[in-house]
């Protein structure tokens, strides 16, 4: 018995042994399975990483098989791993890292991982390779890294990295790529970041380094890649950095940069590609650039420089872009220029450029993309610009002359094309029918005749044409105009066009007509119903007969209607009454008879909108007699009656109304309620009892300014805003607010009616029971859905800049300010309310100056574009769900190639490039809304139509990207 239990504990004591073993002979799997337990994975990318039953076998590392290990060819030793792209995060300790002494190659990109970097990797002494980037490690960037003697690569683009660059990385002797952009990084570039032995990329960008950047760099003979823009630095670019012998690549964009260029650059004899736009350069392009034979990227924009373009840029055969724009040049272009082999891009708008284009330009078969607009350019337009696939031709605001190329005709690939605002002449060769592309034509200003093409219907893409201000181009408009299938905006107002309009049949798209002075008769065509996206008809100063159509009252959306100056007869139809979009109706000057209708919506037009018709009466024009107004003349004894009747009901319920009030209310004065037309009908009392059923008087919002809800006794449900007034201030708040009630459109709060005192102000507008964008901005959409929210907000504010006379600035652009209805459709809120509440206080002059002046003053202005500028911090907000709220500073301190890389991840928009060049846009949209100089900014109804270019691609995969410009 002895004997058996001895052996009994022999063999247990072996197996124990043997299991022992098996554990210590294979750490790698306890200790991969124990960073497993400390990340968040909610794709369950590692579902494989376990251990099956019967563990392990032999000295093959079971891990070797799991997703993202790899292992050398005997699988007993981990030297790599890879867990990038997997959706991964939590912090991680790093404690598990002391296995894995082999490890040559660790890769966290592209996830979530967040919190301290952790210590226990500088403790992998092999490891060549180190990507954590795109994830939100945070805090400083830790000690110890020199430990990692072998490291060849550290890539950390976009963290949360703040504090100084880490210095120790510059003992790093074998270290060739280093990636520290994107993050929060501050305080200079420490100068032994100049030490480094073999590096060949360093990319510090999009940081909030200061400073000056150091001279040391120089010293780097080995980099050929720097990027160290997107930061605020202090003075110029150094000229060591001119001998980088080996630099192929700088960037110093976006970075606050002074004075002039250093000559000096012009000894990186290899260098490929310069970018130092968006600084406070000053000073001449230098001449010695022409000398860096391999450039092909040069942009300067966006700087304070002056004098010409240096003849010596002839030599450069490589370049393909040459970026110039929002500068302060002069000259004329290098005849050299136009001879460039490789020149697809040559971008010099807004300076002061002069004298003729290069003859040959274009005749390189490569040229795409031409912006000299806004300069003082004269001459033809080169007879050979479109040799090579032009696909944008901007020339707009300078003094070309003549007739346009024939090629133009022919160039088939052409998208934009803008040369408004010149001396061009002779008929328009565009032959729409080979231009399948084309979708923005503006020829407007300038002295063209021969009238419109007639194949403009054949333009399958064409979006936006503009022919006004050619008053010499005549003919008629053409048959097939309003088919065209996704033409937004036709504008050939003051063109001496003639004839009819032609009927409106498959007008489904079209959403803006301006036609006014003109010598256009006959009737309006009563298919103007199909027109269901018209939003703007200026038909004034023609020779139009017939009546009003009423078919254009049932317009869902029709804001801007002018007829003025010509022969319309015919009573004005009182379905306009019901209108809830209508802003302008303008009648004046035509043969209209009989009483304008008693709706509101025709009284606030008004005077100026019904004079010069002298069969027409009623407010706001003189009385109609009594006849015409009641009875249409019969039965003026009945009318002595009705009126005798009607005048003793008014002082009854005047009287009482104001006994009740001045009882109730005492010194405070009569409550009065404005309810805006086509409306629910409320009175003051039911506004005032809707606070408290209690108190009904008294309960009011609790501060100035605020907004509280209501339920009316009606039982309809409002939002109220509180108002403070000064009696001496309250015919031009009322006024204010009246202007405020008729501004109408769907992406617009509307607003009910205002209830006011001596002292106070409620002012009512649709209760919105879906809550705020700030509310929600975190919510994951698609990009569709992020889409229509941008351009929902873009038709919001452009109605207030553009069809609201005088124009109306939103002044508290906001994301709780945009709410949203029950079919998640955004609609702006507050808009005006800033004035408003000035006026109370004190004089607003951006609204009242041009309230009486009818024009944008200065101060307008400023609020126009401010607006503008929150509109782009918004798209921003929107397609980041909210990561960039403070987007005036993100996109100063990060190169936009990183921020777009930041948004396409966050939309998973994976490898779709249709996706991405549709976000690429409506970014590109958002950062012109936000430049710096507001002159820059485009008004909104450009930004809109720049968005609304995208709406075909976001719709249609297959429509070929059409760009910004």
């Amino acid at each position: 018995m002895e004997i058996f239990h001895c052996l009994y504990f022999r063999i247990l004591l072996a197996f124990t042994f043997i299991v022992a073993v098996a554990v210590a002979t294979n750490p790698y799997s306890e200790a991969l399975l124990s960073l497993k337990s400390e990340l968040i994975d909610d794709s369950n990318s590692l579902d494989d990483w376990s251990v099956p039953p019967g563990g392990h076998t032999g000295e093959r590392v079971q891990a070797c098989s799991w997703s993202g290990v790899r292992c050398n060819n005997n699988s007993t030793v981990v030297i790599a791993l890879d867990l990038s792209m997997k959706n991964l995060g939590g912090e991680l300790s790093g404690k598990q890292f002391s296995v894995f002494t082999e490890l040559v190659d660790l890769n966290f990109s592209y996830n979530s991982f967040s919190g301290q970097l952790p210590v226990g990797i500088f403790n992998l002494t092999n490891l060549k390779i180190l990507d954590i980037s795109r994830n939100n490690f945070s805090g400083q960037f830790p000690e110890g890294i020199s430990g990692l003697r072998n490291l060849v690569v550290l890539d950390a683009f976009s963290n949360s990295f703040s504090g100084p660059l880490p210095v120790e990385v510059s003992q790093l002797d074998y270290l060739k790529i280093l990636n520290l952009a994107g993050s929060y990084f501050d305080g200079p570039i420490p100068s032994k970041y100049g030490s480094f032995k073999s590096l060949e990329f360093i990319h510090l960008a999009g940081n909030f380094l200061g400073g000056t950047i150091p001279p040391e760099l120089g010293q780097l003979k080995t980099v050929t890649h720097m990027e160290i823009g997107y930061n605020s630095y202090e003075g110029s670019v150094p000229w060591q950095l001119s001998n980088m012998s080996e630099l192929q690549y700088l960037d110093i964009a976006s970075a606050n940069l002074s004075g002039p260029i250093p000559t000096q650059l012009s000894n990186l004899t290899k260098l490929e590609s310069l970018f130092l736009f968006r600084n406070q350069l000053t000073g001449s392009v230098p001449w010695e650039f022409g000398k860096i034979v391999p450039l092909a990227s040069l942009d300067l924009s966006d700087n304070h420089l002056s004098g010409p373009i240096p003849e010596s840029f002839a030599e450069l055969k490589n370049l393909k872009l040459l970026s110039l724009m929002y500068n302060e040049m002069n000259g004329t272009v290098p005849q050299g220029i136009g001879q460039l082999p490789s020149l697809e891009t040559f971008l010099i708008w807004n300076n002061f450029f002069s004298g003729s284009l290069p003859r040959d330009l274009g005749r390189n078969l490569k040229l795409k993309w031409v912006d000299f607009s806004t300069n003082n350019f004269i001459g033809s337009i080169p007879p050979d610009i479109c040799a090579g696939g032009l696909v944008k031709l901007i020339l707009f605001s300078n003094n070309f002359t003549g007739k346009l190329s024939p090629s133009i005709s022919n160039c088939s690939s052409l998208v934009r094309l803008r040369i408004e605002d010149n001396s061009f002449s002779g008929e328009i060769p565009l032959k729409f029918s080979q231009l399948p592309d084309i979708t923005y034509v503006d020829l407007s200003g300038n002295k063209f005749s021969g009238g419109i093409p007639t194949d403009i219907s054949q333009a399958s893409n064409l979006r936006y044409f503009n022919i006004s201000n050619n008053p010499g181009l005549g003919g008629r408009i053409p048959a097939k105009t309003w088919s065209s299938p996704l033409l937004q905006n036709f504008s050939a107002s003051a063109c001496n066009i003639s004839g009819n309009l032609p009927p409106f049949h498959s007008c489904k798209s079209v959403s803006v007509i301006e036609l006014h002075t003109n010598n256009l008769a006959g009737s309006v065509p009563g298919s103007v119903s199909d027109c269901q996206a018209l939003r703007k008809m200026d038909l004034a100063f023609n020779k139009f007969t017939g009546h009003i159509p009423e078919d254009l009252a049932s317009l869902p959306g029709l804001s801007v209607l002018d007829l003025s100056h010509n022969n319309f007869s015919g009573p004005i139809p009182a379905k306009f009454g019901a209108s809830s979009s209508l802003v302008l109706l303008n009648v004046s000057f035509n043969d209209i008879s009989g009483s304008i209708p008693s709706n509101n919506v025709f009284r606030l037009m008004g005077s100026n909108a019904y004079e010069g018709n002298p069969k027409l009466c009623g407010a706001p024009l003189k009385p109609c007699s009594a006849s015409i107004a009641i009875f249409g003349g019969k039965g003026t004894r009945k009318l002595t009656w009705v009126l005798l009747l009607g005048a003793g009901l008014v002082v009854l319920i005047v009287a009482s109304i104001l006994g009740i009030f001045y009882i109730r209310r005492g010194s405070k004065g009569q409550w009065k309620m404005v309810s805006f037309s086509g409306l629910p009908r409320f009175t003051a009392n039911d506004v005032l009892r809707s606070f408290s059923s209690a108190e009904s008087m008294e309960a009011v919002p609790a501060e100035s300014s605020s907004v509280c809800k209501a339920v009316l006794p009606t039982g309809i449900t409002v939002s109220v805003k509180k108002i403070e007034l000064e009696t001496k201030k309250m015919k031009k708040a009322t006024e204010f607010m009246t202007r405020l009630g008729v501004a109408r459109h769907k992406n617009l709060i509307r607003l009910l009616g205002f209830c006011y005192n001596k002292q106070l102000a409620y002012v009512l507008h649709d209760y919105q029971p879906n809550g705020n964008l700030a509310e929600k901005i975190s919510l994951k959409r698609d990009w569709m859905a992020k889409y229509k929210l941008v351009i929902g907000i873009a038709r919001g504010l452009c109605f207030l800049h553009h069809d609201c006379y005088p124009a109306i600035p939103h002044g508290d652009l906001k994301l709780s300010n945009i709410l949203f209805d029950e079919n998640m459709e955004p609609h702006l809120a507050e808009f005006g309310f800033k004035y408003l509440v000035e006026m109370t206080k004190g004089s607003s002059p951006a609204t009242i100056s041009m309230r009486e002046t009818g024009e944008l003053n200065s101060a307008m202005k400023e609020e126009l574009c401010m607006d503008t500028y929150k509109f782009g911090e918004i798209v921003l907000e929107i397609l980041t769900n909210g990561r960039l709220a403070d987007a005036g500073g993100s996109i100063q301190s990060k190169p936009k190639e990183v921020l777009l890389r930041e948004i396409y991840s966050e939309n998973q928009t994976g490898s779709a490039d249709a996706i991405q060049e549709e976000i690429k846009q409506v970014f590109e949209v958002a950062l012109l809304c936000m430049r710096s100089r507001p002159s820059d900014r485009p008004c909104m109804e450009d930004a809109l139509k720049l968005l609304s270019g995208v709406k075909s691609q976001v719709i249609n995969r297959n429509i070929e990207t059409k760009g910004l410009y």
